[in-house]
């Protein structure tokens, strides 16, 4: 992973994978507060780009996490 080499701090949350949503972005905020944990619905255009700043915590339509979330 990119973000590894370069981003500060906690970089990867796959304990919170399977979690609720909001539940997951506060504990990923908590863990690092250098990042923005930032909701998305599955099936959302996002942009490529990678920021050092920025995870963001993919949810269904139920609120629960689909993706381990990752500094991106």
């Amino acid at each position: 992973m990119a973000s590894e080499s370069f981003c500060k701090g906690k970089n990867s949350w796959p304990e919170l994978f399977g979690e609720v949503g909001e539940v997951a972005a506060a504990t990923i905020e908590r863990e690092n507060p250098l990042v923005n944990a930032v909701i998305v619905l599955e099936g959302t255009q996002v942009s490529e780009d990678l920021r050092c700043d920025r995870v963001r915590v993919w949810v269904d339509t139920n609120g629960i996490v689909t993706r381990v979330p990752i500094i991106e």
